[in-house]
């Protein structure tokens, strides 16, 4: 988890300014601001995610069991084109977000954002939920709060959240934080799609349930082009 953190990290002092460069072409121009990276990540690795707790009519039949599931991945870049020390601003942004409480489930289970993301945590259960994480990148508790509220949690620092709720144990997300925009999550069919990508060659990482799963070197021709890479989870 902290090697992951860690590639984040590096990624978004690197991609940050590359961003900031893209943004600023795409300002001068008017038109697209550099290439795309898209394509299908093969998720093979089933999660097995803890059951919620028995009710009334699970314990009069069999109970509630472990469920297996394929979990989204986040796919995103990184450069050794910038030295990891190199004293870059990160890019902020005021985007919302949101993560559901549903059927104590956080849904999505996987969320990546750009730094200074507000996620809401809106309860749409018939229970109480107490949304909370240790992480070092971001550490919160939002107190109990019922159905049909919701709490705001912003996101600033670049890194790897473990979320939880402190009163359901079952109950667990994921928040990967960027410093840029060059991420995406897999949708239900296992496909990305990266845009505005400035001219280069980076390492493509996807990243799955906690680990770098996989890693490839991509190179991004300019605007306008569009570049095909399947990557796989196993």
């Amino acid at each position: 988890m902290k090697g992951i953190a860690r590639l984040i990290v590096l990624a978004a002092l690197t991609l940050g300014t590359l961003a900031r460069t893209a943004g600023m072409q795409g300002t001068q121009g008017g038109g697209g601001t550099g290439g795309s990276l898209r394509g299908r990540v093969d998720i093979r690795r089933l999660v097995h995610t803890p059951a919620p707790s028995p009710g009334v009519a699970d314990l009069l039949s069999r109970g509630a069991a472990a469920r297996a599931s394929l979990q989204p991945a986040v796919v995103f870049l990184e450069s050794q084109e910038v030295p990891a020390g190199s004293p870059l601003r990160a890019v902020r942004t005021t985007a919302r977000a949101r993560i559901d409480q549903r059927d104590e489930t956080f849904v999505p289970r996987v969320l990546a954002v750009d730094a200074g993301t507000t996620v809401d945590f809106p309860n749409n259960d018939q229970t109480f939920h107490n949304v909370f994480s240790l992480s070092k990148t971001k550490r919160f508790d939002l107190g109990r709060y019922g159905r049909g509220k919701s709490r705001p949690v912003r996101f600033e620092r670049p890194g790897i959240v473990r979320v939880f709720c402190d009163i359901h144990s079952h109950m667990s997300a994921f928040v990967l934080v960027f410093n840029h925009p060059f991420h995406a999550a897999t949708d239900d069919e296992g496909r990305y799609r990266i845009d505005n990508i400035p001219a280069g060659t980076y390492t493509v990482t996807v990243w799955h349930e906690g680990a770098a799963r996989d890693t490839r070197t991509v190179t991004i021709p300019g605007v306008g082009a569009s570049v095909d890479l399947d990557l796989l989870v196993q």
